[in-house]
């Protein structure tokens, strides 16, 4: 049984974000400066190969900030977004769903909490059963807008502190 093209693909884009997140974890600094090329020739695979990683799995919603500089010195910084108070989480994660967020924006995102224990595997579970596409059977842009809302929602009644609940 052959993996096949795609999950080769698949295979070396793991592979890829395993080695970046380890090393930026390892990072005292909280970012990590990479050169696309040079990587590339470690893994054995074209650059875009490492654009094709750094697009989607290094996202805003993730967690992650990808900074380019082009040229001879060139470099790709990652820096990963630190989580501070629950207060600051929430203001931070409703200005990045804004208005409107795709299915795969809100899962980046449920995903993040969960990865810092934010939230428990079975609340996001039950965010990604209420926000996704299946459930929201509306046309765009309406659907993004109704999940962020609904994400927005949730997300603030589940992070908010018991002293806050109990004001209102």
């Amino acid at each position: 049984m052959g993996l096949g093209v795609g999950g080769l693909v698949q295979n070396i884009s793991n592979i890829i974000e395993r080695y970046l997140k380890k090393m930026l974890a390892e990072s005292r600094e909280g970012y990590i400066e990479i050169q696309r090329n040079l990587l590339a020739e470690s893994f054995n695979c074209a650059p875009s190969q490492i654009n094709y990683v750094l697009t989607t799995r290094f996202t805003l919603e993730g967690g992650f900030v990808v900074e380019s500089r082009r040229g001879g010195g060139g470099y790709v910084r990652i820096s990963k977004i630190p989580l501070y108070d629950k207060f600051g989480i929430l203001v931070q994660i409703c200005n990045l769903i804004g208005s409107g967020i795709s299915e795969h924006g809100a899962r980046g995102i449920v995903k993040r909490l969960q990865e810092n224990s934010l939230i428990s595997g079975r609340e996001a579970s039950l965010i990604l059963a209420a926000v996704s596409r299946s459930v929201l059977r509306v046309a765009l842009p309406a659907r993004d807008q109704l999940r962020a809302n609904i994400l927005k929602a949730i997300l603030i009644a589940i992070l908010q502190t018991d002293s806050e609940k109990q004001e209102q």
